[in-house]
């Protein structure tokens, strides 16, 4: 599982360190995609085949699975982090995120989101109030807040 907020910086080749605790998850190799918001996304290989493989479950004569499945495959690069905990961010997917020298490296349960720092910073400011306010709708079945 992946917790936390990490705020490494990228290095002229794209390159980025992840952060120390996320390394053993990645060692054999993880996958970038584009994720939602504007942020990447990036899972373990087997983690990305089980969202691959939701993502291929639905018919594809639906124009937003195939709008989906898209976007998802067409921009996900697969990668081995060097020796030193490095990975590079692929110059389309640096494009898509916005990302330069600063960046915010987030973790999200089954993934980990590469972030600009700038729209993490102004996506956090957005969201604070309305998680505040979150109640059992968004997980049914939930026990409530006090």
């Amino acid at each position: 599982m992946f917790l936390g907020t990490h705020f490494p910086k990228v290095d002229d080749k794209g390159r980025f360190f992840l952060p120390a605790k996320f390394r053993d998850e990645f060692g054999e190799g993880l996958v970038i995609a584009r994720g939602q918001e504007r942020c990447l996304a990036v899972y373990s290989v087997d983690e990305f085949q089980r969202q691959a493989q939701a993502a291929m479950s639905g018919p594809s004569t639906l124009r937003g699975i195939r709008d989906f499945q898209r976007m998802f495959a067409s921009g996900a690069s697969d990668q081995v982090p060097d020796k030193q905990g490095r990975v590079t961010i692929p110059p389309v997917l640096r494009d898509y995120a916005g990302l330069h020298k600063e960046i915010a490296v987030i973790g999200a349960f089954n993934r980990v989101e590469v972030w600009d720092l700038a729209a993490w910073e102004a996506y956090q400011s957005a969201q604070d109030e309305a998680f505040a306010q979150m109640d059992e709708e968004i997980f049914p079945g939930a026990e409530p807040r006090a």
